[in-house]
């Protein structure tokens, strides 16, 4: 793990090498494919920490899904940025500097610290929003960003300063916070819950605090599009799933009352797709849904639901990030994401269509994808907390497949659109990148240790 931030640390002092963009491809390439194909083998063993740094399978898990994503935001930003020498340099920069904060976050034993390197991935992005967005609404996007995800996470940083007041202690780690979980008084359990929760379900996003989201995917370059649905989402049920473990909020009331949002929240934004005109925003509220499962998996306070939340959040992050990736070839070739004009881009596109629906069959969770394993891990957990919950949950399944079927058939089907003669064909790095989504999404299942390690 320290051997990947100081990989980062270095190609980052090449800032005026004339191979710079190339250079940082290969380098994010290399690890994130070394990480894949040994991401079972910290998985056999126990949680470590050793002063500063922490590292367990979930920590590792998502340090791969963020290696990965950066690797392939760069193949994604290849015509953007690179062929229209678009500030090479600042946006691998930004890139590069990103990737480090969210590793840190990922592996930091310190709460403190993990707050601080929470809230730092806001930056980056809101200089990718802002630096390399299209249209002049970027600036209320990233707006709307930075006062959501800051105004909510102020309750939390003055809880975790009166936590060191407490302890008598300036460093708080994990095993403090099961100490410190222990002495709580009782009727401060419930307000606690609310405090330490809200900065995390608003960049998650839970439904009601979701409005920033669809803003900023809309406004962001595609590279903007990818880190914010694949890596820093799940940051929010990252940080959910560490405290709820080590506070132990099982026996607070607020579960249950964020379990009942997390699925009506499921269900109305499923709706609410049928109602975008605009190919990322459709992908966008999709996200919020899948968002909304993996947060009835880990109130359900169930191992079973901790490992499909888990699972569900790493095929998000290869789903999501595929999809924005290929409605931006859309856009690219076509200079509009309405899904009223493109039409027909199966006769147009045989191999970007199947593409597309592979991409679209994995985000419905159709076998062998583990988002399908992710699913069957969670319904189980949520039927154990409450029998009533099945019609609801199984609602939700059926409505997120009507909208992947929906979105496939908007732009797939129908008439060529009046200005196709002045459409170019797919290069084979969009194919390549495409399959670089799908492929780790469907073949990481086929490992024998999977399921009974994340059981």
């Amino acid at each position: 793990m320290l051997s990947l931030l100081f990989l980062n640390i270095f190609v980052m002092c090449f800032y005026n090498f004339n191979f710079f963009w190339y250079f940082s491809i290969w380098i994010l390439g290399v690890s994130a494919f070394m990480s894949l194909l040994n991401i079972w083998e910290p998985l056999t063993t126990f949680s470590l920490m050793t002063g500063l740094l922490y590292s367990d399978p979930m920590s590792s898990l998502l340090i791969s899904l963020t290696l990965w994503i950066s690797f392939l935001m760069l193949l994604a930003s290849h015509p953007s940025v690179k062929e229209l020498k678009n500030n090479i340099s600042s946006f691998v920069s930004v890139i590069l500097l990103l990737n480090l904060i969210l590793i840190l976050s990922f592996c930091l034993s310190d709460v403190i610290f993990f707050y601080f390197m929470f809230e730092s991935s806001l930056l980056p992005t809101l200089i990718l929003i802002l630096g390399w967005g299209s249209q002049p609404e970027r600036l209320q996007a990233g707006m709307y960003m930075m006062l959501y995800t800051i105004s909510a996470s102020l309750p939390l940083i003055l809880l975790i300063l009166w936590a060191c007041q407490q302890l008598q202690t300036s460093k708080i780690s994990y095993a403090a916070l099961i100490r410190g979980a222990v002495e709580m008084p009782a009727y401060l359990l419930e307000l606690l819950t609310f405090v330490v929760f809200l900065a995390f379900l608003v960049k998650l996003p839970m439904f009601s605090v979701h409005l920033w989201l669809p803003k900023a995917h809309v406004e962001a370059p595609v590279a903007g599009s990818m880190v914010l649905a694949a890596i820093l989402l799940k940051l929010g049920g990252y940080g959910i799933i560490r405290i709820y473990q080590f506070f132990n909020f099982s026996f607070s009331n607020m579960t249950y009352v964020y379990l009942l949002l997390a699925v009506l929240g499921g269900l109305i934004t499923n709706m609410i797709c049928f109602r975008q005109i605009d190919m990322k925003s459709l992908i966008a509220y999709s996200s919020i849904g899948h968002m909304s499962l993996v947060l009835v998996g880990i109130f359900s306070g169930t191992s079973w639901g901790w490992a499909g939340a888990l699972v569900l959040m790493m095929s998000h992050g290869f789903c999501s990030s595929g999809l924005f990736a290929m409605a931006n070839c859309i856009y690219e070739k076509t200079h509009t994401r309405s899904l009223f004009l493109n039409k027909g881009m199966m006769s147009l596109w045989p191999i970007f269509s199947m593409c597309w629906f592979l991409l679209c069959a994995l985000n419905m969770a159709s076998p062998p994808s583990i988002n399908l394993l992710g699913e069957i891990f969670i319904f189980p957990a949520a039927l154990f907390s409450s029998i009533y919950l099945v019609f609801f949950l199984s609602t939700m399944s059926f409505l997120s497949t009507l909208c992947a079927m929906y979105l496939f058939m908007a732009t797939e089907h129908g008439a060529e659109p009046k200005f196709s003669n002045s459409f170019n064909g797919i290069s084979n790095l969009q194919i390549t990148f495409a399959f670089l989504h799908w492929v780790p999404a469907n073949f990481l299942i086929v490992s024998s240790q999977t399921i009974s390690i994340w059981v």
